[in-house]
């Protein structure tokens, strides 16, 4: 495990927040980054109305009935995100998704870098809106997958599927402190991960995924409600 030696945070703007250093671990352990300190407000990321502070593609996502909508008739090559204009650090994620059409999983990702270059023809290919950080899928292949090129994440997804609805609404809690991510659906908790490289974790946009996929998709996002430096260090969907 690489050592994390320094770790230089943005949260909201005008958001102030203490520098940490991970706890020394033990030879084989992933080191213990402890959250970060700023101002906890609320943030609503979708209006219910308009895509006003994201980013994407205008012809894969757009707002129908109060939902985000993602969706694409023709294939897309590489994954494809909406991403948050502004960029986050620790923060409470809450929100429902419902996978309307395909059985290809979509997520969150965060904690990231907006990828174009996975391409070598980006504007053909379309990955303008590509990203690389963490990824937590749902409904289908329930778990956390690394964007940066780690592959799948040791994280067992059997209980989100014992709980998840994969053509219905389900309700998503994603709690990103420090090096930790945990994860609730439907009010039950799956997800307990610690990032054994937090050197690769900054202050980043969310995004919102279309997976790639050469047949048609639909998945509908709404609610996403935010909460920087959360003051209540749990999941608070979990009864």
């Amino acid at each position: 495990m690489r050592l994390f030696v320094s770790l230089f945070l943005a949260g909201l703007c005008g958001s102030a927040f203490a520098q940490t250093k991970p706890t020394e671990p033990a030879k084989g352990e992933t080191p213990l980054v402890k959250p970060l300190e700023g101002k906890s407000e609320t943030v609503k990321l979708f209006d219910g109305k308009t895509l006003d502070g994201w980013e994407g593609y205008g012809d894969q996502w757009s707002v129908v009935d109060g939902a985000i909508v993602a969706k694409n008739d023709t294939e897309v090559k590489f994954s494809t995100y909406l991403l948050t204009k502004e960029k986050y650090t620790d923060f409470r994620l809450t929100f429902s998704s419902k996978l309307v059409k395909s059985e290809m999983h979509s997520g969150v990702a965060f904690w990231g870098k907006v990828k174009p270059d996975v391409s070598k023809e980006p504007e053909k290919d379309r990955t303008k809106h590509t990203y690389a950080g963490h990824l937590v899928m749902f409904p289908s292949d329930y778990g956390m997958y690394d964007l940066f090129g780690r592959n799948g994440l040791p994280v067992n997804g059997a209980a989100a599927k014992k709980v998840g609805k994969q053509h219905d609404w389900n309700e998503i809690e994603i709690l990103a402190q420090g090096n930790r991510v945990r994860v609730a659906v439907n009010g039950t908790a799956v997800v307990d991960w610690r990032d054994p490289k937090p050197e690769t974790i900054g202050a980043a946009p969310i995004g919102l995924q279309l997976h790639s996929n050469k047949e048609k998709q639909e998945i509908h996002f709404k609610g996403l409600t935010l909460e920087t430096f959360p003051k209540d260090d749990k999941l608070i969907s979990v009864k």
